[in-house]
């Protein structure tokens, strides 16, 4: 015959697994839905984060444009217009690009229309029409 103690012993253990099972399920349930919860933030948070990218990339275009628009009807660039310039000022390829702010290489291409100034360049090579050739020495003398 079994020991009662024994039987009481496996009754208590059993009993005591059953109400741990049925306090860690609804624990178990619980971290389920934490989970997804977490999950569909983290998914939000990522579509945010690339929306505010998308955004920041498309005013960082519109800007500039706008800039521009500004003052693109006020100053233009012409390849022929700048070579004829520089003739008239008897200035080197070097020499202009000291005056306008690029490199002479820079006042190559833009003389062979192979590139175009930004617009940073734009009020200076407008300026070069106003210059006359002391003027255009003694500016050059100065950046020197």
């Amino acid at each position: 015959m079994p020991n009662i103690a024994s039987i009481l012993k496996s009754e208590i253990s059993r009993v005591a697994r059953k109400e741990v099972r049925i306090e860690t399920l609804g624990l178990k349930k619980a971290v389920v839905a934490y989970r997804a919860e977490i999950a569909t933030l983290k998914r939000r948070t990522q579509a945010l984060e690339q929306e505010l990218r998308r955004l920041s990339k498309a005013r960082a275009k519109v800007a500039p444009v706008v800039e521009n628009e500004v003052s693109a009807p006020t100053l233009r660039f012409s390849a022929k217009g700048l070579r004829s310039q520089r003739k008239r000022l008897e200035l080197s390829a070097h020499d202009c690009g000291l005056l306008v702010g690029a490199s002479g290489q820079s006042i190559y291409k833009w003389e062979d229309g192979k590139a175009r100034p930004r617009a940073k360049h734009l009020p200076a090579i407008a300026a070069l029409r106003t210059l006359g050739k002391k003027e255009a020495v003694a500016r050059l003398a100065s950046l020197r």
